[in-house]
C-alpha cells in the first residue's frame, strides 16, 4: 500500500487537518511544511501529486506514537526505520493504538477479514524469521478501515 493512501486514510482517522499532520511529523523530528503534506494528501490523478518518501512515512508512524501515548523521557530517540514496509505500518498502529493481539482480530474480523492467531504473528517477526510473512496491501487497508470504524465508535 503506498504511504500517501496510509496517509489519506490516517488523517480522516483522527479527524486531523494537514497542519495537525505536520505536528505529529515534526514530534520525531522532522520539520516538513503544510504544503508538501498538502502534496501527499492528493490522489494520483490529481495534479500536484508528489509519492510521499519513506522518511516522511516513518517519521509519521513515530510522531503518531508520541502523539498517541507521549514521549518516553526513560529511553533515547531511536532512529527511523526505512524502508518503511506495510509491516512496519502495522506494528507502528499497533503500539500506537495500544493493541493487543485479540485487539487486532477484533478488528480485522470486524471488516470481514479474519486472520488465524499464527497468521497474525508472522506480520510481527523480523525479517528474515522462518515464520516471517509479508504483509498484503489488502490486510492492511481492510485493518485501516476496521480501525477507523473502532476509533470513531
Amino acid at each position: 500500500m503506498n504511504h500517501n493512501d496510509v496517509l489519506r486514510s490516517m488523517r480522516y482517522m483522527l479527524k486531523v487537518n494537514d497542519a495537525e499532520i505536520v505536528k505529529i511529523i515534526g514530534l520525531s523530528g522532522l520539520a516538513v511544511s503544510a504544503e508538501a503534506v498538502a502534496t501527499h494528501m492528493k490522489k494520483e490523478e490529481e495534479p500536484g501529486y508528489v509519492r510521499c518518501p519513506d522518511e516522511v512515512m516513518a517519521h509519521f508512524l513515530d510522531g503518531l506514537v508520541i502523539h498517541r501515548r507521549g514521549r518516553d523521557e526513560s529511553r533515547p530517540p531511536q532512529p527511523i526505520e526505512v524502508p518503511v514496509t506495510n509491516n512496519a505500518v502495522l506494528k507502528k498502529l499497533r503500539v500506537a493504538f495500544e493493541l493487543k493481539e485479540d485487539d487486532m482480530h477484533g478488528i480485522l474480523k470486524s471488516v470481514d477479514f479474519p486472520v488465524t492467531k499464527p497468521e497474525l504473528s508472522a506480520l510481527f517477526r523480523k525479517a528474515g524469521h522462518d515464520n516471517y510473512r509479508p504483509c498484503g496491501d489488502q490486510l492492511l487497508r481492510n485493518f485501516l478501515k476496521g480501525l477507523t470504524q473502532r476509533v470513531h465508535g
